[in-house]
């Protein structure tokens, strides 16, 4: 078992505590936080999990964690990264911080992967990259543009914080990990009642393409990021059209995140995916990078 650890006791932390559990490679040394009343600790105490409210020290003062995964905000990892990484830790970024390498596990989780710092990028990056590297494995894509529409009620304070650099670092993805020559991301937090699904729609425009080929590739993404995040389906089947003046081809996919209800409502499948991803890079790291003691 790889001993690892969670700093942050918010929705986020939480959450990723109950997916580790379920782990049969991962276990959780220690949750760490900085309130002591808040929900998160109080449940890990009430599971037996070691708990400080020391935060990134309690998580440098165990010499046994070897990966820990920063629940935060982008701040704060900008401040954690380094000591992380001089105390020999490999750090799982859920923030978007954009301090290491991006990472969306159906895309580019390889054995050449650096280990000092591995980025997340957002929840958003999680859900539509996967949509935009299909297509851009089996064609030439120009643009990508995504809109990751979300239920106001799954954004905490700590996502609405950070509404700028999801934009930024979002868009970015699209680009370094999706394969985009350019991209776009918007996020909306819609207040309706009762609250949505996690939906994002993506838009690409290719240069060069078939469409058949096209469609079983989105088809066959699909079916790999369910095996990490079950409620992940296509809302809506690839829509490819010629553009008007014969040269290209738009292609628009529209899918949806139900979350597994671990901690929080199914409809927070934004954070559902981004905590699933996040233990699918622990545990591959663990089993194929990390000696064990």
């Amino acid at each position: 078992m790889v001993k690892v650890g969670i700093i942050g006791s918010g929705n986020i932390g939480t959450d990723l505590m109950y997916k580790i559990l379920r782990s049969s490679s991962l276990e959780l040394s220690l949750m760490a936080g900085v309130d002591p009343d808040s929900e998160g600790l109080s449940r890990a105490r009430s599971m037996g999990i070691p708990t400080s409210t020391e935060s990134i020290d309690a998580i440098l003062a165990d010499k046994e964690i070897q990966i820990v995964f920063d629940a935060t905000s982008a701040k704060a990892h900008l401040t954690h990264a380094p000591l992380l990484k001089e105390a020999g830790k490999i750090a799982i970024d859920l923030t978007p911080a954009s301090v290491g390498d991006p990472v969306v596990p159906v895309v580019n989780l390889n054995a050449d992967l650096p280990l000092d710092n591995i980025s997340l990028i957002t929840c958003g990056a999680q859900a539509t990259v996967p949509m935009v590297y299909a297509v851009s494995r089996v064609a030439e894509v120009n643009y990508a543009e995504i809109v990751a529409t979300v239920s106001s009620r799954s954004a905490g304070p700590g996502t609405r914080a950070n509404i700028d650099e999801f934009t930024r670092a979002t868009a970015r993805s699209l680009e370094q990990v999706g394969g985009a020559k350019r991209g776009k991301a918007l996020i909306i937090l819609n207040p309706a009642e009762p609250p949505i699904m996690m939906t994002n729609t993506i838009y690409v425009n290719v240069l060069k393409g078939v469409e058949a080929t096209i469609v079983n590739s989105v088809n066959e993404m699909v079916a790999e990021v369910q095996k990490y995040v079950p409620g992940y389906k296509l809302k809506v089947p690839p829509l490819v059209e010629h553009s008007p003046t014969g040269e290209g081809i738009m292609v628009t996919i529209m899918v949806e995140v139900e979350g597994a209800g671990d901690y929080l409502p199914k409809y927070a499948g934004n954070l559902d995916i981004i905590t699933s991803a996040a233990v699918r890079v622990a545990e591959k790291l663990g089993k194929e990078r990390v000696t064990v003691s």
